[in-house]
């Protein structure tokens, strides 16, 4: 099958990031040509897979800049799905704080016209309830990005426990497939 949409697939490091190949395998029978970014935490726990990651989606997986001067490895993005999108990552992106790849990806993403980005949270609801979260929140969806949290997204389950029951992957590829 010939695809002609890119997704950016960024993942933090929460524990929906072990699902990654099936997700890539789902978005590619949608028609995307999968590029996966990774924060460094999420590479170091997928770190056996990822070279099978790279060969799955044909492009080698980032979670590190490139030197200035050297040829970007990626094609553009048509849409972007930032998903598990942890409580660090989530916050760093709506500062603008973009010393780690797939924040930095993010963060540019949001001023590029045309460019659909959607994120989908993952962390407690003790983290949740933190003040910045809601600010945090706010910011992106002011900025344009789809967030989904809540209803019709991902809800938080108590703290503690190390993965979440569910975690609605086919909500989040619904949602760049469908341009929101």
């Amino acid at each position: 099958m010939t695809t002609t949409k890119t997704l950016y697939l960024l993942c933090s490091a929460a524990p929906p990031v072990f699902d990654v190949a099936r997700v890539i395998e789902d978005a590619q029978a949608r028609g995307w040509d999968v590029c996966l970014g990774l924060t460094p935490t999420a590479a170091h726990w997928v770190s056996g897979s990822l070279d099978g990651l790279a060969a799955l989606t044909g492009h080698p997986v980032r979670w590190q800049y490139k030197f200035p001067g050297e040829a970007d490895v990626w094609p553009a993005a048509d849409a972007l799905l930032f998903a598990p999108a942890t409580f660090n990552s989530l916050n760093s992106w709506a500062l603008g704080l973009t010393d780690g790849f797939a924040v930095g990806v993010a963060a540019e993403a949001v001023g590029k016209e045309g460019v659909p980005v959607v994120a989908m949270p993952c962390l407690n609801s003790a983290l949740s309830l933190h003040p910045q979260f809601d600010q945090s929140l706010a910011v992106l969806r002011g900025a344009g990005v789809t967030v989904l949290y809540g209803e019709g997204g991902f809800a938080p389950g108590p703290a503690g426990p190390d993965a979440p029951p569910h975690f609605p992957w086919r909500t989040a590829l619904d949602a760049v497939t469908n341009g929101r």
